[in-house]
């Protein structure tokens, strides 16, 4: 499959449909990054009057996790995909549209590599950095993704 934000955003819609409503989007994929934006509204706002902490944590854990699922499509080999690990930092509030950026594409397809090489289990630690419209970080989540060649 060719990994589109419209083909990702479909998916959404009829397996992940709690992001979908929620307003989690896939802006764009490539081989090294991905940005998939929410926007504050009724739906994922908290009683604090800024966007809770849960739909931000789709949205970046969705960031980073389509580049894995894109590297192992790419490797054309079977390979399980877990999050072992995740911490999430905020540093103000989310209000607005807020788009999360993952830039470790390379770390991905680096771990994957090494797995099928080895046939070892890898993990691999990836950021995603939720960005309001001002340019403003508004909080920041690291992933442990474990990937292991089945």
């Amino acid at each position: 499959m060719k990994y589109t934000p419209r083909k990702i955003n479909a998916f959404l819609f009829f397996k992940l449909p709690s992001a979908f409503l929620t307003g989690v989007r896939v802006k764009s994929i490539s081989d090294t990054n991905s940005v998939v934006s929410v926007t504050y509204k009724w739906m994922n706002q908290n009683p604090f009057k800024s966007m809770f902490w849960a739909v931000q944590g789709m949205a970046s854990e969705l960031s980073t996790g389509i580049l894995v699922m894109k590297e192992i499509s790419e490797s054309n080999r079977k390979i399980s995909m877990l999050v072992t690990n995740m911490s999430g930092t905020f540093t103000k509030k989310a209000i607005g549209k807020i788009r999360f950026e993952c830039n470790d594409g390379m770390l991905i397809r680096e771990a994957i590599k090494k797995s099928i090489e080895t046939g070892e289990g890898q993990t691999v630690i990836v950021t995603s950095e939720g960005i309001n419209e001002e340019g403003v970080s508004v909080s920041q989540f690291k992933y442990e993704w474990s990937l292991k060649v089945k």
